[in-house]
């Protein structure tokens, strides 16, 4: 259980450095169309190191249907709606309505699953959340009141979070790696079509960028999408979608410390405390200090 924490954890400092890189490729290229090719480059990615490893299969007919929903909802809904709810609202509205997350999986699960988190996994999600609010209000920019982006990025992280309870199912019979390769190359296939909708006229842009814009985009596709999904919907496949969420909390302590290193962003003491209330919500939240107290009483108890 300890590797799958860990690599949960290794995936949040990946997607959490992922976001400062996109702030910057934002710079040079409008968002649907550098999305759809930063994820083709990223399911190509997954297939060659799958095929290397000898992991490729075609899917059954079952487990397209999953595969498909996934695309849809884990690809295509969550990174659109995203994006374009970036460019309409705060990033702090953004923020504390992204560190829903945890909350909203855990109560799918039960309702849709039947899967119920313990009482202490429920206040680890709501001391989780507390110290995001805290980091993200730090900055002293308060609410802004609500937003047609707001509303966006809600419907960015709810399907997110149904695509958890898709890739748990399909996990039973098809590795989440596979599911991923399968994904991200449905769902940037389609965001691509809606790219050359909107955004018409935009690949023309990719003659003009610098190299470092190539360097950046080569390390958020291969290193934040590529293998940050393969982690992460692998850890959902083992831990079910409520544990694995919990650790989405970390995705904002490791965003404001790559903006902070990358972008010259301060980190306030407001920010430190956030950041304590968020490792303490995700140890409580994930099953792990249960995990622990459950190994003491073994060995306390006598032989």
């Amino acid at each position: 259980m300890w590797k799958i924490y860990a690599l949960l954890t290794t995936t949040m400092l990946l997607w959490g450095l992922n976001l400062p890189m996109l702030k910057y490729m934002l710079e040079y290229m409008h968002p649907v169309t550098m999305t759809a090719l930063r994820i083709f480059t990223a399911s190509i990615t997954v297939f060659a190191i799958l095929g290397a490893f000898k992991l490729l299969r075609l899917p059954t007919k079952k487990e397209w249907t999953y595969i498909i929903g996934g695309a849809i909802l884990n690809v295509v809904l969550h990174h659109y709606f995203l994006n374009m709810g970036l460019f309409r609202t705060t990033g702090t509205n953004a923020s504390l309505i992204l560190g829903t997350g945890p909350v909203l999986t855990a109560i799918c699960t039960a309702l849709i699953l039947r899967n119920y988190p313990t009482k202490i996994q429920w206040i680890g999600a709501a001391v989780g959340f507390i110290g995001i609010s805290s980091v993200v209000l730090a900055a002293g920019e308060g609410f802004t009141g609500l937003k047609l982006g707001d509303a966006f990025i809600f419907i960015s992280i709810l399907a997110q979070v149904l695509s958890f309870l898709v890739i748990a199912k399909a996990a039973r019979t098809l590795d989440p790696r596979l599911l991923t390769a399968y994904m991200l190359t449905i769902g940037s296939i389609i965001l691509f079509v809606i790219s050359l909708i909107q955004e018409p006229g935009e690949l023309i842009k990719f003659t003009t960028v610098p190299p470092s814009f190539w360097a950046v985009f080569a390390a958020s596709a291969v290193f934040g999408t590529a293998v940050g999904h393969m982690l992460y919907n692998y850890s959902v496949g083992q831990v079910g979608p409520a544990k694995a969420a919990i650790f989405m909390n970390m995705n904002t302590l490791f965003a404001l410390t790559g903006s902070a290193i990358f972008l010259g962003e301060i980190i306030t003491s407001r920010h430190l405390f956030g950041f304590i209330l968020i490792i303490i919500g995700v140890i409580l939240g994930s099953g792990a200090a249960e995990d622990l107290w459950k190994k003491r009483k073994t060995k306390l108890k006598p032989s």
